[in-house]
């Protein structure tokens, strides 16, 4: 299993140590530190950016995995061949866009859209999985976050914002030029806002089915 951020609470009371834990907020160890510290504690592999890796404090137990960004590849290096681990969107020469990607190869970088949840989608590719089901990736800022209380600090929520200018054409460009017969995904929330035409969705019995 791959989790992130505050997630990590279901797996509290069980045996289950995640394969990665991922995280890009670097504010989150600050405002949920109990749980920071569980995910680092429990952890296989952990996912942070290498400066907050460095904070002091955090020392993961599992092994860590530094976090980049990766390039967009220049419109000469895409005709050439190189990069071809990183799909993106094309664009002519001189052409400004965001950079919307997915990376095939976590050594040459990750593409951001906005979610930690795509994060996991390129980590879940670059770790060999050939498929993957979404499991509580509702996108829904308005539900707020189930680990969060009166008590604890809220973190930023920029769903809403990014969700159809980064989000969902982040996951549509998977579905069209990534997702084939090595590599599906699937989304087991019955409220997300992720479309069914861009991940569909399955029941628990179908997952049963689909792995066994």
């Amino acid at each position: 299993m791959i989790t992130m951020n505050g997630a990590i609470s279901m797996f509290m009371g069980t045996d289950v140590k995640p394969c990665f834990y991922a995280c890009t907020d670097k504010s989150f160890s600050e405002q949920q530190p109990g749980l920071f510290e569980y995910a680092m504690a429990v952890s296989q592999n952990v996912a942070l950016w290498e400066e907050h890796a460095r904070t002091p404090g955090i020392r993961p137990a599992g092994r860590l995995y530094p976090l980049s960004k990766a390039k967009k590849p220049s419109w000469f290096d895409t005709v050439r061949g190189k990069h071809v681990a990183l799909v993106t969107n094309h664009s002519l020469p001189g052409a400004h866009q965001r950079p919307i990607g997915f990376s095939k190869d976590m050594s040459e970088g990750f593409f951001d859209a906005r979610t930690v949840a795509y994060l996991t989608l390129q980590l879940a590719y670059h770790l060999g999985f050939s498929k993957v089901f979404l499991v509580g990736v509702d996108l829904n800022e308005k539900s707020g976050r189930f680990y969060e209380n009166r008590e604890s600090s809220s973190s930023p929520c920029g769903l809403d914002q990014h969700y159809y200018t980064r989000i969902l054409p982040s996951l549509e460009l998977m579905a069209r030029k990534v997702v084939g017969d090595g590599f599906r995904v699937y989304n087991l929330s019955d409220c997300s806002r992720i479309p069914e035409s861009v991940v569909p969705r399955v029941t628990l019995a179908e997952v049963e089915g689909l792995i066994g």
